[in-house]
């Protein structure tokens, strides 16, 4: 019996000493989370989005109780009404959220394009992109299997006529799916404006021409009658810049190939399945 208690009791004497360290450990090594942490999470929409330039929301959220220069209307997705609602829970004041939807920057449906291979393999276009750069005869369009459809978590996309097209008014700009889409197509655009460049080509024209007929072609009509230098030529594609363009529709009528649209981006598109 006294040789059972001899080899028990250090036994114990030691678990209650490494108890005691531990117990002190958490004590002095916790880290402290900020009350306000789970109030400012549950304002947030969950999402996981990063649109708000951080790892999710609980990124976010952590940065805002964390930092108090963070702004508090990052989160597009939630919109107005999220940015409220952290404002009032971290006390501060917040600006207006600018609200914005996925345009996809390709008119190359079946009616302006066509396939250059029958494709047949795994039906995703990140797959079809490693296989010469997809079935159509633009390698700079969209590839029509999907991908940003089945990511979106909206149900906000739809594919027609081989193109993704985007239901605006379903559309919470988590910018999910312009990190999915393989041939970077699509960009989130304020809601407030109109005009859209429905192309990536940056093939030279010729070459644009004979694989899309709607395609843009680098001709600089729409630079010349910018009345506020809004749209630029960069790698032979014609680009907006939001920040200056007015919606004066000037460039849309000039362009050659109509690849320059007026859209109504706070209205929602129906599209026929």
């Amino acid at each position: 019996m006294n040789e059972i208690l001899a080899a028990v009791i250090p036994v114990v004497i030691i678990g209650v000493i490494c108890a005691g360290v531990l117990v002190i450990a958490s004590k002095l090594m916790a880290v402290k989370e900020d009350e306000r942490f789970p109030a400012v999470r549950d304002c947030l929409p969950g999402a996981n989005c990063g649109a708000c330039g951080f790892a999710g929301c609980d990124g976010y959220a952590k940065a805002l109780c964390e930092d108090p220069s963070t702004p508090a209307n990052l989160c597009i997705p939630g919109a107005a009404s999220v940015a409220n609602q952290l404002a009032e829970v971290l006390g501060v004041e917040v600006g207006d959220v600018v609200e914005q939807v996925a345009v996809v920057h390709c008119s190359g449906d079946c009616q302006h394009t066509q396939d250059k291979v029958a494709y047949s393999g795994i039906e995703t276009c990140a797959a079809a992109k490693m296989f010469y750069g997809g079935k159509g005869s633009c390698t700079f369009g969209c590839l029509g299997l999907g991908d940003c459809q089945r990511a979106c978590p909206q149900n906000a996309i739809f594919i027609k006529d081989g193109v993704a097209q985007v239901y605006t008014c379903d559309c919470i700009g988590c910018g999910i799916c312009v990190k999915t889409c393989p041939n970077h197509l699509i960009s989130l655009v304020p809601d407030t404006k109109q005009m859209v460049v429905a192309c990536s080509n940056r093939d030279k024209g010729a070459v644009t021409r004979k694989v899309c007929s709607a395609g843009c072609i680098g001709c600089k009509k729409c630079e010349r009658v910018c009345p506020s230098g809004a749209i630029k030529v960069k790698n032979n594609v014609a680009v907006i810049d939001y920040e200056k363009c007015t919606d004066c529709g000037a460039c849309a009528k000039a362009c050659t190939t109509q690849c320059i649209k007026r859209e109504d981006l706070r209205g929602c598109h129906q599209f026929e399945a």
